[in-house]
């Protein structure tokens, strides 16, 4: 029993978790630019002026028109956490 208890948080602790999720979309049709922002962070407290936020997405592009917007969130051990905004438009 010790042994499956010890089995099961082992593996546990060793997995990550990558979840896409639609945040925003308009009626602007979507275009062929593509823009990205990222933000990473350890422990959920230390990260050191990270900006993953839409305008910032938007501006790296050059859109102007945003269509869509996705949120990226990866998380490796409770200990460093991705969030990635991307933004779709022209």
């Amino acid at each position: 029993m010790k042994k499956t208890l010890l089995l099961l948080t082992f593996s546990f602790l060793l997995t990550s978790c990558a979840v896409t999720l639609p945040v925003n979309a308009t009626s602007n049709e979507v275009g062929g630019k593509v823009g990205m922002s990222k933000a990473t962070g350890y422990l959920g407290v230390l990260w050191f002026d990270q900006d993953a936020s839409i305008q910032k997405a938007a501006k790296q592009a050059g859109i102007t028109k945003i269509s869509t917007v996705d949120l990226k969130q990866t998380n490796l051990l409770g200990i460093i956490q991705t969030y990635e905004c991307i933004v779709t438009g022209n």
